[in-house]
């Protein structure tokens, strides 16, 4: 896994997920400069510690920082990061008792909090947000913009498709596929692939609803 980014990073989103971040960056070293969003107006003139500083825009005005976006859901994280669009530097933010003896690699922009556990031969792409105590097992892709709530499991051999987000403690089968922009509930047990754009939930888990995904 390449080594989290150590020099200035700004926060992109003033959120829960932000607060969560703030002390495991510092923990891990690195300069936090500040929180940026649109919002700032309305807003604190601190989140979490951190001063809040302006704009998405603004970044430009701190030149040699990379941007770790902490926004929760993850349509809307691949949003901000469309419309920020190519030549952005990204950080990397992962906690000090995240497990990936193998070395896996975790694509720019991810954040990995506590108790993350990767195993062998996984792969993790860029700007996936994975909460505490998730478990990524052998040969797991997850892809860009996905998310992994609280203690989400995957069996060995799971793909997770571009910006989905599987709920706390769901649980995937070995081999299942979750498609792109899915969403997967709370608690569910997935024991068969789930198609692009659609929301399942239960035990085992099945089809609630549809919605179209953006190419």
């Amino acid at each position: 896994m390449a080594a989290s980014w150590g020099g200035p990073l700004l926060l992109v989103g003033a959120s829960g997920l932000a607060r969560e971040v703030l002390p495991v960056a510092a923990e891990a070293g690195h300069d936090v400069l500040g929180v940026l969003d649109d919002r700032h107006a309305d807003l604190p003139p601190t989140i979490g510690g951190a001063p809040v500083l302006g704009p998405v825009t603004s970044a430009a005005e701190h030149p040699g920082a990379r941007l770790l976006l902490c926004v929760g859901p993850s349509r809307t994280r691949g949003a901000v990061h469309e419309r920020l669009g190519a030549g952005v530097a990204y950080g990397r933010v992962v906690d000090p008792s995240v497990r990936n003896p193998a070395g896996c690699p975790v694509g720019e922009g991810s954040i990995l909090l506590a108790g993350v556990t990767i195993t062998a031969d996984a792969t993790v792409g860029a700007h996936v947000v994975a909460m505490p105590n998730v478990t990524i097992t052998h040969d797991c892709v997850v892809e860009d913009l996905a998310t992994l709530a609280a203690g989400v499991s995957l069996g060995g051999g799971v793909r997770v498709g571009r910006a989905a987000y599987l709920g706390m403690n769901a649980a995937v089968h070995p081999g299942v596929r979750i498609g792109a922009g899915a969403v997967v509930g709370m608690g569910a047990v997935v024991l068969s692939d789930v198609p692009d754009g659609e929301t399942w939930a239960g035990v085992p888990a099945r089809r609630l609803a549809r919605q179209e995904v953006a190419s």
